[in-house]
């Protein structure tokens, strides 16, 4: 009887059929209609109670699903932060700390000896000072090559802005180079085991690519030295995985890796927008160029300048703006004087 009652439930037009609602579902039926619908029955009580991909429950209203989002985007939150970590979360046996990103980032953070802490952004400061220094520099060179400042030359202005670049890319192959120097001293202290070559070698390769990034232009060596933090956080997070370093290291080393790319991309942003050729110097005709435009905007002075000396416009072929001299007058007296006395 029940297979034959199937396929005549099947085959009868769609008019005919008796609409399905969930108090149907639940009355009790005839023996010949209660065992097919079952399976129905159950599977709309497991469609409304979860979903079967995430195993949460099922988004009945927006309310249901604004929170079933934020429920994915801190699970997901929570994973990155122990991707982070390297997988090394520090979990407490009373409250789940674990469960969000702040939670766990916190949990790694108070891991981290102070002094450590303390240490590691004392020595971001400099960094920080050096883009601080190229973002203004910067900003004055362009303001300059534009003849906006007329007491400012474009080609000082473009010097001392590649000497401060200079001074960051310097201090940041110092940076790279201590960041290898770490790895020989977890294996003279034969933490996690002592690993000979690999270890070794983890230690000397950033030395050798921060000083070779010393013989780029500044602004190529800003970009290679991006990518040598970037690629150093990850080598310090393979070896906190491995057992090399301290759980915590590979936490530590990315929140100043963060620091450091976040600097590095202010520098490179500020010379590219407001630096006329971002930091890499100018040829010396385009740079008369400039100043000889600035010359015939600015407007001529004329006049004797109270004291005893005057200025006066300074010849075509003169390097400056002015000419500085004492004046005639007081010449004069001093030539009518010398002759009263021999008198």
């Amino acid at each position: 009887m029940l297979t034959s009652t199937l396929p005549a439930l099947r085959r009868a037009p769609f008019a005919l059929r008796r609409p399905f609602s969930s108090l149907s579902l639940l009355r009790p039926a005839s023996s010949t209609l209660r065992t097919p619908l079952s399976p129905l029955h159950n599977q709309l009580i497991v469609r409304g109670a979860a979903s079967s991909v995430s195993g949460r429950p099922g988004s009945q209203t927006v309310g249901h699903a604004a929170q079933n989002i934020r429920e994915e985007v801190g699970g997901s939150a929570a994973d990155l932060a122990k991707a982070i970590a390297g997988g090394n979360v520090y979990a407490d046996g009373v409250e789940p700390t674990q469960q969000t990103f702040l939670g766990v980032t916190n949990a790694v953070a108070h891991a981290v000896p102070t002094p450590y802490v303390i240490f590691g952004l004392a020595g971001g400061l400099p960094y920080l000072g050096a883009t601080g220094a190229t973002v203004y520099l910067a900003r004055q060179a362009g303001i300059a090559a534009q003849g906006l400042v007329p007491n400012v030359d474009p080609g000082v202005a473009l010097t001392v802005l590649d000497q401060a670049l200079s001074i960051q890319t310097t201090y940041g192959a110092v940076l790279l180079s201590f960041l290898g120097a770490l790895h020989w001293g977890f294996e003279f202290a034969g933490y996690g085991g002592h690993k000979y070559y690999p270890r070794l070698l983890l230690g000397a390769a950033p030395v050798v690519f921060g000083w070779s990034t010393l013989a780029l232009p500044p602004v190529y060596a800003l970009i290679a030295q991006w990518a040598g933090f970037t690629g150093m956080w990850w080598a310090d997070l393979r070896a906190t995985g491995a057992g090399w370093t301290p759980k915590w290291y590979s936490q530590y080393r990315f929140y100043l890796s963060i620091l450091v790319g976040t600097c590095i991309i202010g520098s490179l942003g500020a010379t590219s927008y407001w630096g006329p050729v971002g930091g890499r110097g100018i040829a010396s005709h385009d740079l008369n160029m400039i100043r000889a435009e600035r010359k015939q905007k600015q407007p001529e002075k004329e006049g004797v300048v109270p004291g005893s000396i005057e200025a006066l416009p300074a010849p075509e072929d003169a390097d400056n703006y002015v000419v500085v001299k004492k004046h005639e007058v007081e010449k004069d007296e001093k030539k009518s004087d010398q002759k009263n006395d021999q008198k």
